[in-house]
């Protein structure tokens, strides 16, 4: 297999992460004005399995150190199995109610808050798993500047939904349901790990078997979760899940391509931890949310009717992201 022992390289790695998990919902702002999100993560989970088993039969078979996927699919144990795929099903959970959040509220709203607040759980929980041993003052300075973005985020969509007559607590709610569930699948893929791969792991599975058992644990509760969302969606009327037969050659492409950009950045991210340590893989992997307002700011233009003033906010908040993640990286 192949894994990276370079913290240089590792962050680079974890960088390319960040700006996958930060892009992938583009593919489902293509396909919003027509396509449901509960069909289009149908197609989603389907890329996201294809991707982890692309980077099983490559990250994970490649290369001169440790066991090949197959090798390690013969010697796994069924309790880092259970962590690997437990996981995968939180996650999918936490990412169901993302995606709500992002189609009630819009993508430069629901990733801030949803996907801020799972990063700063996430580098708390993986904090205690890993034991953390570098600079802590660093690290915990850099999450409080993240803090004060995402409730500079909260403020400006307040300001953009209070001047067209919106309500923000649906929104809100659901965002923050998503961030604390999402918060803790990272820390589960971990716990699945050989810790001869990376510290904190209590498994013995390779970081590309994790990563192939986290999609599989993703893909098997996809039914379950979707039948819930389409019974009892966020926003809209109820829907069958046959529409999903309806659905374009195009619209199916891009919900996988959308799964296979987030999956790229799992297994990418997975390769660099046993170098950056899962406190600050995850926060700097997990950082997506910087990327995803740029989308939603800057191409999507989300925030174009806001009242005067509010692009100051979310300069600031960028500048306070951007910050942060140079603390976190230095604190090493």
């Amino acid at each position: 297999m192949i894994l990276v022992h370079d913290y240089t390289l590792a962050v680079l790695c974890l960088v390319i992460c960040m700006i996958c998990w930060g892009s992938w919902a583009n593919m489902q702002k293509l396909t919003a004005k027509t396509w449901r999100f509960e069909l289009f993560y149908m197609d989603f989970i389907v890329g996201c399995l294809i991707a982890a088993v692309i980077g099983a039969f490559t990250f994970g078979s490649l290369g001169s150190e440790g066991r090949t996927f197959l090798e390690d699919l013969a010697q796994a144990d069924s309790t880092s199995i259970r962590y690997a795929l437990l996981g995968g099903i939180v996650w999918n959970l936490g990412t169901f109610l993302l995606v709500a959040a992002m189609a009630i509220a819009g993508m430069a709203v629901g990733f801030p808050i949803g996907g801020g607040l799972a990063w700063i759980l996430g580098i708390i929980v993986n904090y205690f798993i890993e034991g953390y041993q570098g600079n802590k003052v660093m690290l915990f300075v850099g999450v409080a500047l993240i803090i004060s973005a995402i409730i500079l985020c909260m403020r400006a969509y307040k300001r953009l939904a209070g001047s067209q007559h919106k309500t923000t607590t649906k929104g809100i709610i659901v965002s923050i349901l998503a961030g604390v569930t999402i918060s803790f699948f990272y820390g589960l893929v971990v716990k699945s790990l050989d810790p001869a791969f990376v510290s904190g792991g209590t498994g013995n599975l390779t970081p590309s078997t994790g990563v192939f058992f986290f999609a599989v644990g993703a893909f098997i509760s996809t039914p379950v979760f979707n039948y819930f969302a389409t019974r009892y969606p966020a926003q809209g009327e109820p829907i069958s899940l046959l529409e999903y037969f309806n659905g374009s050659a195009f619209t199916h492409f891009v919900g996988i391509v959308g799964g296979i950009i987030w999956m790229a950045g799992m297994v990418i991210s997975f390769i660099a931890v046993g170098s950056a340590g899962p406190a600050i893989s995850y926060a700097l992997s997990n950082a997506a949310p910087v990327v995803a307002m740029f989308w939603g700011v800057v191409v999507w233009k989300e925030f174009k009717e806001a009242p005067q003033g509010t692009n100051k906010l979310l300069v600031i908040m960028f500048v306070l992201f951007i910050v942060g993640l140079i603390l976190i990286t230095f604190s090493r």
